[in-house]
């Protein structure tokens, strides 16, 4: 539990100055200097563990810190599960979250509802009120779980949509999927691909890569590592063309509407409550095309995430 500590301080503050005079002189002196004001803080940032998580939350600690804010940066905490979990149990105050993963965050859902951006944002933000969680204002982006191959093996096999992708697996013909195991097994996610298209990837197939990196699922596809010919991507990937990769399309809409969200615990917001203003112009700035730049400086320049961060915060005049 946080502790306010801004009126301990300024008793501090009052006593330490009474000390030194008393040893001076009995009477007050007229430049008595006033107590400092107490840093806004500390707020601790965490992320999922991709590329793109790692460029929200460097985007968060920018904002934050230019604001005045003491931030602790535990970016990169790991998956969707274990960053949650990080939030619900105050180990970290504030990440950026999908939409979407409302469909596995809470019971009894209907998943229609993920399928659409608002709607599924106002489900998660009257679902996660009674968890003392708060959905800020989202990136109207769908960053959505996808398949990408390269050009010439969508040509040469007519792959466009997942409904051909399904055809061909159905025929036996070879494939060897790059994913993470998040991909594989979350309900949202590879299940959901295979109840609409009617078709699995058998365990010979998989090939698991660890953390959520759509930078080596989608380089091990370009470089056909160990015969992957398929694998994970999201919507707004930036390497996607740079490597030759195209997204079949999920004709039958299978996938739910991802929009990145910051998710904050109520009791820091209602503390701070500038963080949802502060926020709220960064986020809707964040298009998908403007997000596709920015993953491509991390993913294919190798840009470090809080420099891309600042640069696109500066070039909007969202800090100084």
């Amino acid at each position: 539990m946080r502790k306010n500590w801004k009126g301990a301080a300024a008793a501090f503050a009052a006593f330490a100055v009474l000390v030194a005079l008393a040893g001076c002189t009995s009477t007050p002196s007229s430049d008595t200097p006033s107590t400092p004001a107490a840093t806004k803080g500390p707020i601790v940032v965490g992320s999922k563990i991709d590329t793109e998580g790692k460029l929200l939350g460097a985007i968060i600690i920018a904002k934050l810190k230019d604001a005045g804010f003491e931030v602790t940066d535990k970016t990169q905490t790991g998956t969707t599960d274990v960053v949650r979990k990080a939030l619900l149990n105050k180990e970290i105050d504030i990440y950026p979250e999908y939409t979407g993963s409302g469909l596995i965050f809470f019971k009894n859902q209907d998943a229609a509802v993920y399928k659409n951006g608002e709607d599924g944002y106002q489900a998660d933000l009257k679902n996660d009120a009674a968890n003392g969680v708060v959905w800020l204002e989202p990136a109207r982006a769908n960053n959505t779980w996808a398949l990408a191959v390269k050009k010439e093996f969508a040509t040469a096999n007519n792959l466009t949509t997942m409904s051909d992708l399904a055809a061909y697996a159905k025929a036996g013909k070879p494939m060897k999927v790059a994913a993470s195991d998040e991909f594989f097994n979350n309900a949202d996610a590879w299940p959901a691909f295979a109840k609409v298209y009617g078709f699995d990837i058998p365990k010979g197939s998989r090939i698991v890569l660890s953390g959520g990196d759509t930078a080596q699922t989608e380089k091990a596809v370009a470089d056909g590592t160990n015969g992957v010919n398929i694998g994970m991507a999201y919507g707004t990937d930036g390497a996607l063309s740079e490597l030759g990769l195209v997204v079949l399309t999920d004709d039958l809409g299978a996938q739910l509407v991802y929009w990145p969200t910051p998710t904050i615990r109520k009791e820091v917001l209602d503390k701070y409550p500038e963080i949802a203003t502060l926020l709220k112009p960064v986020f809707e700035a964040l298009t998908i095309d403007k997000l596709q730049e920015l993953n491509k400086r991390l993913q294919v320049n190798g840009e470090a995430a809080d420099v891309v961060a600042t640069d696109f915060l500066k070039s909007n005049n969202f800090i100084k």
